[in-house]
This record gives C-alpha cells, sequence and structure tokens, in this order.
C-alpha cells in the first residue's frame, strides 16, 4: 500500500473559501462598514457627521521639512525655577544677582511673558524687546548674541540694492520705449 506525502504548500485550488470561512465573507466593502467616507455621515441627509470636530473632512497644509524650530522661555518660568536652575548648576548664583545663559538650557529666545521679581543677567541669542525692559526695570540686564551669519545676511543685503539699480539703469538704457 502506497502512502501519499502532505503538500508543503497549500493553494486552496477548488475551495470557495480559500479559508476565509464562508464565500460570502471576505467579499467586499461590507465587512469593514464600507469603503472610503462611508459611515460618516458625510452625505447631506444626514444631520451630524460621526466623525465632526476630529478634522476628518478637508486639506490641512502641509509641515516645512527644514523649518527652523525655535525654543523659547519666558520670565515666568525663569522667575519661578530659578533656584532649580541654580541647584542644577544650569544658572549660577553671584552676590543675589542670578546668571543664566539660556544656551545651557537648549532655549534660544527669552519671551517677556510674566513678572520679574529679582535681578536676572541673562544671555539668550534672542530675545523680545519686552523681555529685555522689563529685566532691566528689576534691575538686570540680557545680553543678546548676533550669530555671524545674521551680520554677513546684513551685509549682503546692503550690496544688493546697488547691483539691482545698476541692473535697472542698464535696462532702461536698452529699451526701445525710452526714445
Amino acid at each position: 500500500m502506497t502512502t501519499h506525502k502532505k503538500k508543503k504548500r497549500v493553494n486552496y485550488r477548488g475551495s470557495n473559501s480559500c479559508g476565509g470561512g464562508h464565500k460570502k465573507k471576505r467579499r467586499g466593502g461590507g465587512s469593514r462598514g464600507g469603503r472610503g467616507n462611508a459611515g460618516t455621515g458625510k452625505r447631506a441627509d444626514v444631520n451630524w457627521p460621526s466623525v465632526s470636530g476630529l478634522d476628518y473632512f478637508g486639506k490641512f497644509g502641509f509641515k516645512k521639512k527644514n523649518a527652523d524650530v525655535i525654543k523659547a522661555v519666558t520670565l515666568a518660568y525663569l522667575d519661578e525655577k530659578w533656584d532649580v536652575l541654580v541647584a542644577k548648576s544650569l544658572a549660577q548664583d553671584k552676590q543675589g544677582v542670578i546668571h543664566i545663559n539660556l544656551h545651557d538650557l537648549g532655549v534660544q529666545k527669552l519671551l517677556g511673558t510674566g513678572i520679574v521679581h529679582r535681578k536676572l543677567v541673562i544671555t539668550a541669542d534672542a530675545a523680545s524687546a519686552g523681555a529685555v525692559e522689563k529685566v532691566k526695570s528689576a534691575g538686570g540686564s540680557v545680553i543678546v548674541k548676533e550669530k555671524e551669519e545674521v551680520k554677513e545676511k546684513k551685509e549682503k543685503e546692503g550690496k544688493a540694492p546697488e547691483k539691482k539699480e545698476k541692473a535697472a539703469e542698464s535696462a532702461s538704457e536698452r529699451s526701445p520705449l525710452k526714445k
């Protein structure tokens, strides 16, 4: 008597459902509540969509891939947490004046929200005008570091208008309408 080997792969040939249960089960969109926007109430004959308020419909812009994200901190935060920053050696207390370098905190900009109750000397890459004014009125100071790139851009902008003016003059000389 001969024995038959079992196949390693099952092809489901001759099977109605191919292993999916009853033959009607995996047929269309009915097993998932419809296709696309079905069930959301998007049609006009329904008063309240089931996904209202979820930003489901419409277009919502894009995120710039190379956007410069500026981290900022407020004066209220620094005034409230200065003792914690000193304890963690992220700030120094020198004769009642708190010295804070925002670069050490991973922050680029100082914002003016809040009230300052003590003298602060803050070093930052950028600061709002209100923040500088509030710190100075409390007897402190804000040191803003200007980046070299910003200085170079300003210098280039100073030279650029001259080139544009020369280009405009030469274009007007070549214009046939001038005569």
